[in-house]
């Protein structure tokens, strides 16, 4: 959500600042909503205070035994006005929430401009390419081959875009994701939280789901909807709450399900894990003081980085242009890791500073002095798990069509070797 009193002093700016994330001007309605609401507040206040003298001189009239029906007649004339009033004040209110909970956030300065992923920026990458000595295949095709991944069986039970993984490779995706929270809670220093699947439709308007991307969702009925990341439930931890300022920066992770209808993506990526109704994912949050989020962005990233850096994976980090950024974010860092059975990089990771925009949609503030001032909320995939084994299988595969078990994983497998 956007600050008012910013659209109010800076309107051609706020303007401009829309246009950059493919918005056309709208400041003007906002401020002519705004300014009926704020009349139609003072006059409220004008009326209420009336009628409390009213109310009063009533009282004094009563008790000296006089005629109060005038007066008595002007406090109901009054009554009908407020209600009125009220009753306008509540409709411009709500047009005026509905028009700010749909724009995007502004982006920040650093942002490259842009209209789509074309106009991103590469921020840095690490390793190098795996070089084979037969041609590589896409990870469906490996784990097919092997037994182990089973998408007719899945499309049986739960229709298109869904997936069953058996034996070693459920193992591996299992592997994965504690690996991945072994090393953000012992190492990076967030704290692991086991979350809720469903939430309430205001925890989504809260952290900027609702309701421009409803379709995108799946609703479960009774107000709850299954969620779509587990940013969800870990940014809204504190809604409505005011922290101490010892209580920042506060570090949260978790590993959850995620569920997406892919609404958008018809035809996208029908063939393997990619892009699917139903996935886990390892996320990473943080709520911390506003001076501090630029950091905090930072290090988040070098935080999922060091996941692929410890899988020996190559990835490049784009910075994303102000078209292709997500709706919460002021800047996001996307990490794409070298698939080589597709022969290109695809996001694995989105690392987004949000600013104060959450925290103001969802009334997240701290304790500062004699103020409350709003967090700045973050969020990233540390990482993405289903996308993580599908690198593993593309850039591990051997020529007989075993998988290479990375060293921080043997572990977990009994520090074997190979998947089978």
């Amino acid at each position: 959500m956007h600050n008012i009193n910013f659209i109010r002093e800076n309107p051609t700016e706020f303007d401009n600042y829309m246009k950059q994330r493919g918005e056309h001007p709208i400041s003007k309605k906002i401020l002519e909503l705004d300014k009926v609401k704020r009349e139609t507040q003072t006059v409220l206040q004008n009326l209420l205070a009336e009628r409390n003298s009213i109310s009063k001189n009533i009282g004094k009239l009563k008790s000296e035994n006089k005629d109060a029906s005038s007066e008595m007649s002007k406090v109901d004339e009054i009554k009908n006005k407020i209600n009125n009033l009220k009753e306008l004040e509540t409709i411009k209110d709500e047009e005026l929430k509905t028009i700010l909970s749909r724009l995007p956030n502004i982006a920040d300065k650093t942002v490259p401009l842009g209209r789509n992923e074309e106009d991103n920026t590469k921020y840095r990458e690490w390793g190098e390419k795996p070089g084979f000595e037969f041609k590589p295949k896409t990870h469906f095709e490996l784990g097919e081959d092997l037994g182990l991944m089973n998408f007719e069986t899945a499309s049986k039970l739960s229709g298109s875009r869904f997936v069953l993984l058996k034996n070693q490779l459920s193992k591996l995706e299992r592997a994965i994701a504690n690996f991945m929270l072994d090393k953000h809670t012992n190492d990076n220093g967030y704290i692991e939280m086991h979350v809720p699947y469903l939430v309430k439709a205001d925890t989504l308007y809260g952290t900027g789901q609702l309701p421009k991307f409803a379709e995108d969702l799946f609703t479960a009925g009774d107000d709850h909807w299954l969620i779509p990341t587990a940013e969800i439930p870990l940014t809204a931890l504190h809604s409505n709450e005011i922290l101490n300022i010892n209580q920042l920066p506060m570090r949260v992770t978790s590993y959850t399900p995620c569920f997406r209808s892919e609404a958008g993506a018809a035809g996208k990526d029908t063939r393997g894990m990619l892009r699917q109704h139903q996935f886990t994912k390892v996320e990473l949050v943080s709520l911390v003081e506003p001076e501090h989020s630029k950091d905090e962005l930072e290090r988040m990233l070098s935080c999922a980085e060091g996941i692929l850096q410890d899988l020996n994976l190559h990835y490049r980090v784009m910075t994303l242009c102000t078209g292709d950024m997500g709706f919460n974010a002021n800047k996001t860092y996307d990490i794409e890791v070298w698939l080589p059975g597709e022969d290109k990089y695809r996001e694995i990771s989105s690392c987004s500073n949000c600013g104060d925009f959450q925290a103001r949609r969802m009334n997240t503030r701290y304790k500062l002095e004699n103020k409350n001032v709003f967090v700045h909320t973050l969020n990233g995939s540390g990482l993405a798990v289903g996308r993580t084994l599908i690198a593993i299988l593309e850039n591990y595969q051997m020529k007989d069509g075993n998988i290479k078990i990375p060293e921080v994983l043997k572990k977990y497998f009994n520090n074997s070797d190979t998947l089978i």
